[in-house]
């Protein structure tokens, strides 16, 4: 690219940036901070939502980071099958996919049926509002974890296992050190889109209502003010933690 470009560039990255930040900083100003207050039910929505999705995250690492360790160092025939499956569950429509957990885990679907059987509902309880934050952030902590994992030199661990370590050995102290950052980067992430997702809560648990479902209550029962002081709950103790990892990691790779 020639020099005379540059300003132009520089002019247009410029402009994309402060389209960007506009919405956040409309927010700034379209707070009413005079009448700023919790709605009722706002305190219950910010437990329930902080409270599930922490939990939601033990079965996502428990089950994404093998998976995301395996894909990053195994090639086989038809592994784009297992790419596409992981790229439909990360760009299926939420409420598409809310409908799909519904037919499948609600009290008329082939396995919701059984388990109801059993005493487990995953319609409209906490079951199933873990579940449905599961369902949500598990292919993006399987994409970001695999890109940690693939940022470790195949050969350090090759070399830890000519020093007599097993592959489960040299996972645990090549590997997951290694990928460490990138790992918390992926699990903040994680936690993040678990914690602001609408559609697939929407559907399978309305109820317990979490933040988001009550956002859309609020904006429906009281008006726009009343969404704020959640939205600010949100942007102050929901996305530090995970810009905070995404700058380090991106210092890292510098």
């Amino acid at each position: 690219m020639r020099r005379w470009r540059l300003p132009w560039v520089s002019l247009i990255a410029a402009l994309a940036l402060v389209v960007l930040a506009t919405p956040f900083a409309g927010l700034l100003f379209a707070t009413g901070w005079r009448h700023f207050g919790f709605a009722a039910g706002d305190g219950d929505a910010v437990v329930v939502s902080f409270g599930y999705s922490l939990l939601a995250m033990l079965p996502i690492v428990l089950l994404g980071t093998p998976l995301a360790w395996w894909l990053a160092r195994h090639r086989m025939r038809g592994q784009w099958l297992i790419d596409a499956l992981l790229l439909l569950a990360l760009l299926t429509p939420p409420l598409a996919l809310g409908l799909l957990l519904s037919s499948v885990y609600g009290p008329y679907g082939s396995i919701g049926g059984l388990l109801e059987h059993a005493g487990l509902l995953l319609t409209n309880s906490p079951a199933a509002f873990v579940m449905a934050q599961f369902y949500a952030a598990l292919p993006y902590y399987v994409v970001a974890a695999r890109a940690a994992f693939e940022g470790v030199p195949r050969e350090l661990e090759q070399i830890a296992q000519t020093l007599g370590h097993s592959p489960w050995r040299s996972f645990v102290h090549v590997s997951l050190p290694l990928s460490r950052l990138g790992l918390a980067a992926a699990l903040a992430l994680a936690w993040v889109r678990a914690l602001g997702e609408f559609g697939v809560v929407l559907i399978v648990a309305y109820y317990p209502q979490g933040i988001p479902v009550k956002l859309w209550v609020n904006l429906q029962d009281i008006g726009l003010q009343a969404v704020y002081p959640l939205l600010w709950v949100f942007f102050l103790v929901a996305l530090p933690l995970p810009l905070v990892l995404g700058l380090a990691v991106r210092r890292r790779l510098a």
